[in-house]
């Protein structure tokens, strides 16, 4: 009765009985019920009942799996692995272009976000015409390889994404804090995505294997069937369990970011170095200009990736000032870069590429010197991580406008 006694004479020292519950948590729960009893009334005590004897509904769990989100999930995960095979099929036989593939998951992801969000009709409006133009609009350009189609190809996921990401915010895509969610969720989803594909890369080599020891081989038929079907059911399978809060994901994202940003910033470091000392010159080599920016993206998107998982925390850490280096150092190799283009451009004319590029490395640029300034401030105590994470959310727009630009004028124009 001793731990009881105690609890009672401590019964207005909140901070006594947390330590007392963590250095014997068994004899405070067992002695704790006699405290409780013998001080009914207590509002201590009552929040200590709650905390020790609370139980969720055992028939919570169960019941969830058949809640309206779920069922939603399973359909659309089939729709999209029989769409995705439907669009393949056409694809290998070249009536339409490869790039189709996205339109068997991506509509079926803002699927399962519309249905299971209440929002506006104009918002569900506006998703539904952009992807059937989108769609329309790929399928009427020519299967042909000319630099300004390529373009339009390769811009026209990233105009879909944010059409992704409209439907994720629904009615608050105008506010900051959804658009952040939208790309936490993408940092998450990418790390559960991984996660259950090598497990599904496992099954597939084990699967492989049994059957070329019957002497069969089936790869063909199973990368073409089993193997899309699955990539793309698990698209919207990942989007559920990246909804529903899976703690897996959300735990393991933020240490993710903090490991790669310094891991990038040091490997970023020794290849500069490395280019330098060689004597790479991209202002002459067009394919190191190219893996240039390719440098550049990766690296932006490892530093919107960290700041989104960093939180709302005020105090300053290593990451952050890792992660401000990060961008100065992704704002010189674009200055360089955008140096370079604009001479390939006064030197060797206008092309669709090169004005594609210069037009992504001005929006990279303004972005990261945007995140920069901000992150200046956060570090002298002038503001707070808000004003960092609206240099990101509030820009993504303009990342849309220009693939859609690029997406439906570059083709017409070139």
């Amino acid at each position: 009765m001793d731990v009881s006694h105690s609890i009672i004479e401590n019964i207005d020292n909140p901070h006594e009985l947390e330590r007392m519950f963590r250095k014997e948590p068994e004899a405070f729960k067992k002695s704790f019920l006699y405290a409780w009893e013998q001080n009914p009334d207590s509002q201590v005590l009552a929040v200590w009942h709650e905390r020790l004897t609370f139980k969720e509904n055992p028939n919570t769990e169960k019941a969830s799996l058949f809640q309206k989100d779920f069922l939603s999930m399973g359909v659309l995960a089939v729709l999209a692995g029989i769409c995705t095979r439907i669009i393949l099929h056409f694809a290998e036989q070249q009536a339409i272009t490869p790039i189709n593939l996205v339109f068997g998951i991506l509509p079926f992801m803002a699927a399962y976000f519309v249905y299971n969000n209440t929002s506006q009709k104009s918002v569900l409006y506006t998703l539904a015409s952009l992807f059937l133009i989108s769609g329309f609009f790929l399928n009427m350009l020519p299967l042909e390889h000319t630099d300004s189609i390529i373009l339009a190809y390769l811009h026209l996921p990233v105009f879909l994404w944010l059409l992704l990401g409209l439907a994720f915010t629904g009615n608050e895509y105008g506010k900051g804090s959804a658009r952040l969610a939208y790309l936490k969720f993408n940092g998450e989803f990418c790390v559960l995505y991984a996660s259950m594909a090598i497990s599904g890369m496992v099954l597939t080599a084990l699967t492989m294997q049994l059957f070329r020891f019957v002497g069969m081989d089936i790869s063909e038929f199973y990368f073409e069937n089993v193997v899309l079907f699955g990539a793309a059911a698990l698209a919207i399978v990942a989007t559920y369990l990246v909804s529903r809060n899976l703690k897996l994901a959300k735990s393991i994202a933020p240490y993710i970011a903090k490991i790669f940003s310094p891991l990038v910033l040091v490997t970023l470091l020794v290849y500069l170095i490395t280019v330098i000392w060689v004597g790479k010159n991209p202002f002459l080599d067009r394919d190191f200009l190219l893996s240039f920016n390719g440098i550049l993206l990766s690296v932006l998107a490892v530093t919107i990736f960290s700041i989104t998982e960093s939180g709302t925390d005020e105090k300053r850490n290593i990451s952050d000032h890792i992660n401000f280096a990060l961008i100065v150092l992704a704002l010189i190799i674009d200055s360089v870069a955008l140096s370079s283009i604009v001479f390939r451009l006064s030197s060797y004319g206008i092309t669709p590429n090169r004005l594609a590029v210069l037009g992504v490395n001005i929006l990279i640029w303004a972005n990261l010197s945007w995140i920069m300034l901000s992150y200046l401030r956060f570090l002298q105590n002038k503001t707070g991580p808000s004003t960092i994470q609206d240099a990101v959310t509030k820009y993504l727009p303009v990342y849309g406008l220009w693939a859609a630009f690029v997406s439906f004028i570059f083709p017409l124009i070139f």
